[in-house]
């Protein structure tokens, strides 16, 4: 995501660049929540920051250990819509999170898989399938089903817009237990996004925000792929799970014109 983010900076005329602005964290409004790690387990840790006004603007983040390297690195990033939905983290006496199985049935009602799929749905059915089951209906939930329902529609009569789900390059999730003995969920999604014109004689121009994958030429259609960090709380006994934030870039397009 980081590296879709300058590809598409280089992508723009130079004039149409944002200067860059060294930024950091600020760690006095930041929680961070380090669980106990056996030898041999992945090492990682989360951590929430607050920004803006009153700290209005809430963060998760992942932070792991890479085994080739051994180099910590950010693995995931997401926004969340409302701080107020930021769960209370359980701590044991000496200040430690418990790390949960996402991927288990056994630990959560729903597994990273289920959850990924059900976000994909929100995209590419609005839900329809398995997205509202899944999920309660909240702010991010109902923000991804708008995208959705805007997006299918952008191009009237002239052309379709459908979205699909794509292999997720990064698999892993990473979960923490809640004060309530539920789980704060953080996991990873790729879906992709195809454009197409309704019938012959029409193009499709990319926006200035492809030209770094896409150039300027137009095409009759164009794939879009997102790559997505997806946050959300999950019960441990059967019921709905809340997505309480998630953050996609665009990390790769590709045209009729461009593969050819």
């Amino acid at each position: 995501m980081s590296v879709a983010d300058y590809k598409q900076d280089e992508g723009l005329p130079k004039t149409g660049r944002e200067k860059y602005k060294p930024w950091s964290y600020n760690l006095a409004s930041t929680n961070v929540y380090i669980p106990r790690f056996t030898a041999g387990q992945p090492k990682w840790f989360a951590a929430v920051t607050y920004s803006g006004k009153n700290n209005k603007c809430a963060r998760v983040l992942i932070m792991a250990e890479q085994p080739e390297t051994q180099r910590w690195e950010m693995v995931a990033a997401a926004d969340l819509d409302d701080k107020k939905q930021v769960p209370k983290i359980a701590l044991d006496a000496d200040g430690y999170a418990t790390a949960i199985d996402a991927t288990s049935t056994k630990a959560v009602a729903a597994p990273a898989d289920v959850l990924r799929a059900a976000v994909i749905d929100n995209f590419s059915t609005g839900g329809d399938l398995t997205g509202r089951k899944v999920f309660a209906t909240t702010k991010t939930s109902k923000r991804q089903i708008k995208v959705h329902d805007e997006t299918i529609h952008k191009f009237g009569s002239r052309g379709t817009t459908e979205f699909s789900s794509a292999v997720t390059e990064f698999p892993d999730s990473y979960a923490l237990k809640t004060a309530d003995g539920s789980a704060l969920v953080v996991l990873a999604h790729t879906h992709t996004q195809r454009d197409a014109v309704a019938h012959s004689g029409l193009q499709i121009v990319p926006d200035k925000e492809d030209r770094a994958w896409l150039g300027t030429t137009p095409s009759p259609s164009f794939t879009y792929t997102f790559t997505c960090s997806d946050v959300a709380t999950v019960p441990t006994t059967p019921g709905k799970s809340q997505l309480i934030g998630y953050t996609c870039r665009r990390t790769a397009a590709e045209g009729l014109s461009t593969s050819m």
